[in-house]
Parts: C-alpha cells; structure tokens; sequence
C-alpha cells in the first residue's frame, strides 16, 4: 500500500497497518526529509518517495515477511528494500529524536524514577553457524538474543535496554551491564535475579518456596501484590512486540538486532509523550 492510498485509511486503521499513529510517522518523515536534503544525490534516484522508504520500513517491521515479498509488491528489487530499510533505520537512530534516556539517567537525581522495574525478554534467532553455546537458552530450549528492559513504573517509560546472548543469566546480565539504580529507586524484579539486594538494597523479589516447605499465607498474597505491580512491564513488552521483527524468529544478522530494539523503543517512548501531552491539554 502506497502512502497516498494510506490517507484513505482511519488513524486506527493507520496504526494497525504500521505499528504507529500518523503524527509518530511524520515526524519520522520529517527526519528523513532533513537528512535527504543535505545529502548529496548521486546516482539514479530512488523510485520511491521518502514517505514510501519509511512504509517499507515499518512494514518490515510490523510484518517481518522477507526482502523478496516486500520487493514483490513494491516493484523494486530486493537489494533496494535492504538499502532503504537500513537507510532509515541508521538515519532515525543516528537523529537522536527516538532516543532513550539511558543507564545514566536512573542515576541522576532530577531524572531517577521513583520506581523502576526490569525484566528480561527473549528472541528466537537461527541456530548459529558457530559458538551455539553462547545463545541456546535453558529456559526456552532454544538459541535467542535476550534485551533487558527498565521502565519507570510512574510513566512506562523504558529508561533503557541492554542485549545480551541467550545463555547468560538475567542476573548476570545486569550485572555485566553496569547499569545501576539511585539509592532512593525503589527497583521491582522478578525470581531471576536473586542477589540483586548486594547491589541496589531498595529492591523487591518475589519470595522462593522454602525446599520442602510452603510459602506462608502472607507470602503468597506479598507475591501477587509485587505480580501485580510488575505487569506493567509485560504490558510494555507486548507493545514492543507488536513489531513481529522482535516477536518472530529474528533472520537477520545479529549485529543490528540491538539497534532495532533500541530505535523501536525510542518510537514506544516518543508516542508515550505525545499521548501524555494530548491528555495533560485534555484536562486543562
């Protein structure tokens, strides 16, 4: 579907086609359009618009079919859909306007959020040709790339990622990312990160069954109430995940996928705001 015939769709309809409302990709335009003008053109020029080069992205995305059914129905060659979905994968990331506020925020005083939360999600990847060992997962009984997430449970707003292989443990990717929370952060987790508390004190952690014992009544109803607090998180990762290019098989060369991640959740936060300004108006 070419960007004029989009216009016919509703804004429900538009997002559901592309993953992201109409003013998300305007602003996405918007910065492909400063880049291309100051970009020396060269060479036979691009059959399709840069409202199209940004279609062709977001449907790679949102529907992750391969280059060849994508250059089916554009009419374009495969190598064309490589080029512009990098293109303007490197040109968003590389605009800072979908960026997130990174590791270093969670430690300033104006910016910490009051709680956070963090959870590790996983994707599946091709088995590799060599060192499967790194990315086979125990828990999924598969090779997968695993990102985890930070949000501010206040805003939803994921503060940060980090990526790792799939064979290291959430705890230890923590760890190993040198991410770290204010001392007045309160952080919630899930069982896979116990010995967080030698690191950040303010952190929750579900309670483990004693071996051979029982949770007691209390303990069990203190599990849901933190379950429940950190379904927030679940929610967030669903949103990510409406982009089947994180929720299916990943295809491609591992090297991008932390890119992907970041730019898609950069775009997450970018509506967040715009929708939280909208309301904030709303009320007023």
């Amino acid at each position: 579907m070419r960007y004029e015939l989009t216009k016919k769709l509703s804004n429900r309809q538009f997002k559901r086609l592309v993953g992201v409302q109409r003013h998300t990709f305007d602003e996405m335009v918007k910065v492909l359009q400063d880049t291309a003008s100051l970009k020396q053109t060269r060479g036979y020029p691009n059959k399709l618009g840069l409202e199209d080069q940004a279609l062709v992205c977001l449907q790679y995305w949102r529907e992750y079919r391969t280059y060849f059914h994508i250059a089916s129905d554009w009419q374009i060659s495969e190598s064309t859909v490589c080029r512009i979905v990098h293109w303007v994968e490197s040109t968003l990331i590389s605009s800072r306007k979908f960026r997130l506020g990174g590791k270093k925020s969670l430690l300033i005083s104006s910016q910490k959020p009051k709680t956070a939360v963090m959870d590790v999600t996983e994707s599946q990847i091709e088995r590799p040709k060599h060192g499967q060992k790194r990315f086979y997962s125990g828990k999924q009984k598969r090779h997968t790339l695993k990102s985890q997430l930070i949000i501010d449970l206040t805003t939803q707003e994921i503060r940060c990622i980090v990526n790792g292989s799939g064979r290291k443990h959430d705890y230890k990717l923590f760890v190993d990312s040198k991410v770290r929370f204010h001392s007045e952060t309160e952080s919630l987790e899930d069982s896979g990160y116990q010995g967080i508390s030698k690191l950040h004190t303010n952190s929750h952690l579900p309670q483990k069954k004693p071996k051979g014992g029982k949770l007691t009544q209390g303990q069990k109803q203190s599990n849901r109430a933190l379950a429940s607090r950190r379904v927030a998180i679940e929610h967030v990762n669903r949103r990510l995940k409406v982009f089947r290019i994180l929720s299916q098989r990943y295809r491609n060369r591992r090297k991008r996928f932390g890119l992907r991640c970041h730019l898609i959740a950069g775009i997450y936060n970018y509506e967040l705001q715009k929708y939280s300004i909208c309301l904030h108006l709303a009320n007023q």
